[in-house]
């Protein structure tokens, strides 16, 4: 949602502060981890999937926006949800320890290949925002 709004010119919401934290993981690390649980998990465990890469919400709207050469007037501040998180924390240790599974794509590779996916495939998720509000 925040990167196809800067490409079409549209704000993006930061809720509160902007300081909720979230852990960032690489679509393709994400899929390989399921494909690994699949395969060699063991039936009826859990296995919590994370990218170790805490990081508040306004640091990663200001990296959007500085990569999509736009100004802070594109962040619409929104009052915060009530009981909304201010931080999701998981360990991946079990993950580690028993499959091996650690993310391969660093945040700054992963953030730079996901903008410029958007950018290169306008006409796929276009259509998908057309009637989403500003």
């Amino acid at each position: 949602l925040f990167i196809t709004n800067l490409l079409q010119d549209r704000k993006v919401p930061l809720y509160g502060d902007g300081r909720n934290v979230r852990d960032w993981l690489f679509v393709t690390d994400h899929c390989q981890a399921i494909d690994l649980i699949i395969k060699k998990g063991r039936i009826g465990e859990t296995y919590c999937v994370g990218g170790q890469c805490e990081k508040p919400n306004i640091e990663i709207v200001q990296l959007l926006l500085k990569n999509l050469g736009k100004s802070e007037k594109y962040i619409r501040r929104v009052p915060d949800r009530k009981g909304h998180d201010r931080r999701y924390a998981i360990s991946t240790e079990k993950i580690k320890r028993e499959l091996g599974w650690q993310p391969g794509v660093s945040f700054a590779e992963g953030i730079g290949q996901t903008i410029k996916w958007y950018k290169e495939n306008k006409e796929w998720w276009k259509k998908l925002t057309e009637t989403a509000p500003d």
